[in-house]
């Protein structure tokens, strides 16, 4: 509770050899004192606490000291109040996010100590706090709890978290933004001292200010927010897609069919790599795609050049498994942006019903229904069709080609698919539905296409009006 009731009483002499002046104020109506050896000390003080009142500031009830100086004596360290923050996010947030939050702040609490005097090396605090202070658990009583509190750590993490602990500065301290400074820097940079991705720094700016947010208006740690008042222009970002390395339609239509000779696991994996292309879908929602989602046409001649369609309701990303609710290394969850039982019904072209049906006369489905899992059963990992995509690539492209980014990860299938929509006169809205992207996403990665589009729509307008006149 705080007050603007404050009065100060003149500065007395006791009857105490070590302490003999006391200064004595009221707030609200209570009482507070502190004694000095010399009178100039207590003349001093009082001057501060003067100083305090003039300007404006509220004083503490409970401690009677200006509310800046109490949260001083009394603010939490950054070390704990960013554990705090971690762990209220942690059952808020999909598995992906929890390591990002992990990732960004155990890049800038080492840069926010009081000393570096001591301090344990840059690989071991990483790992004490990216692996242990901001990665939680669940305890023997069912608690979520930082993962050090619920497993003994090595010694070296052990170490490392209680130099952090003891050397962490005061929130009150970022107070003075300037002591911010580090951490900003510290976030877009890599770990080798050169400068990170526009996308990675502007994530983990995104971060260090969400936390900053928490500490001020949450917390109530802090009056205002320390990042505002520093000169921190955002990293410009362009999002566009470099369409020089996008595979055109014929060369997609090569590489699709040279994954498909890439041994028993290539032929296994071109269907996969055929709904990343001719539906526009994701990998990680590839990934999750079951039988009951796929609705194909009757297997008759006469309906042999009959769409398709895919109900897509869920996805799988990968993450590590120390990010995850139930420890596997992938998370179930809904669509991306989407409401959590929403669903995205997509078109696909006979070609790709052709390869859905043979892979499910072929090959079948996991025993709960998933049309690609691993060689294992479980979740197809990255790893596996990276390694067809790439082989496939150096059969198809030329040596000069396999020196530039052309088609250079599965992802490109995706761009390739919406792309060729774009270009074939799809409205954006279309498109966007599709393809599980938002318009305004859409007109952020698919300018340049978008734009030659309406360059021929404007043409038309134009032939339009003149033959009107």
């Amino acid at each position: 509770m705080h007050s603007y009731d404050v009065r100060l009483r003149a500065v007395r002499k006791r009857a105490s050899k070590a302490s003999p002046f006391q200064l004595r104020w009221l707030v609200a109506g209570r009482e507070f004192s502190e004694r000095f050896t010399t009178s100039t000390l207590a003349d001093a003080r009082r001057a501060e606490l003067l100083t305090a009142t003039r300007r404006g500031e509220p004083f503490d009830v409970d401690t009677g000291l200006p509310v800046s100086e109490a949260r001083a004596r009394t603010s939490p360290t950054v070390f704990e109040v960013a554990s705090d923050y971690a762990l209220m996010k942690w059952p808020r947030h999909a598995a992906k996010h929890r390591a990002s939050i992990a990732e960004s702040l155990t890049v800038a609490l080492p840069t926010l100590v009081d000393s570096k005097r001591g301090a344990p090396a840059r690989p071991v605090m990483r790992r004490a706090l990216y692996q242990w202070a901001f990665r939680f658990t669940h305890d023997a009583a069912g608690e979520l709890v930082a993962r050090h509190e619920a497993e003994e750590p090595p010694a070296d993490v052990a170490t490392a978290l209680t130099w952090i602990a003891q050397h962490s500065l005061k929130v009150a301290d970022l107070s003075d933004p300037t002591r911010l400074r580090p951490a900003l820097d510290a976030v877009g940079k890599r770990l080798d001292g050169k400068r990170a991705a526009v996308n990675t720094e502007r994530r983990k700016r995104m971060v260090l200010s969400n936390f900053m947010r928490y500490v001020v208006q949450e917390r109530g740690l802090l009056d205002t927010n320390p990042m505002g008042r520093l000169d921190m222009a955002m990293p410009e970002v362009d999002d566009e897609i470099d369409f020089r390395y996008v595979p055109g339609p014929g060369l997609a239509r090569r590489l699709l069919t040279a994954v498909g000779q890439q041994g028993a696991r290539g032929d296994f994996l071109s269907g996969f790599f055929g709904c990343l292309y001719y539906a526009a879908m994701r990998p990680a929602e590839a990934a999750a795609l079951r039988e009951d989602d796929v609705r194909l046409p009757p297997d008759q001649p006469d309906a042999a050049e009959e769409w398709g369609e895919l109900i897509l309701a869920e996805s799988r990303p990968e993450v590590g498994s120390g990010w995850t609710d139930d420890g596997t290394p992938y998370e179930v969850r809904g669509l991306k942006r989407r409401a959590r039982r929403a669903t995205r019904p997509v078109p696909i072209p006979p070609v790709l019903v052709r390869m859905l049906r043979r892979h499910l006369a072929t090959y079948g489905t996991a025993p709960d229904g998933r049309l690609f899992p691993a060689v294992n059963g479980g979740r197809l990992r990255s790893t596996e069709y990276t390694e067809v995509w790439e082989a496939a690539r150096k059969a198809v492209l030329t040596p000069s080609e396999l020196r530039t980014p052309l088609a250079d990860d599965p992802y490109c299938n995706r761009a390739a698919g919406v792309s060729l929509w774009i270009a074939q006169g799809l409205e954006p809205a279309e498109v966007a539905r599709r393809a599980g992207h938002s318009v305004a996403v859409l007109y952020r990665f698919y300018a340049k296409i978008l734009k030659k589009d309406q360059s021929e729509a404007n043409r038309r307008i134009a032939a339009a009006l003149e033959a009107a006149e």
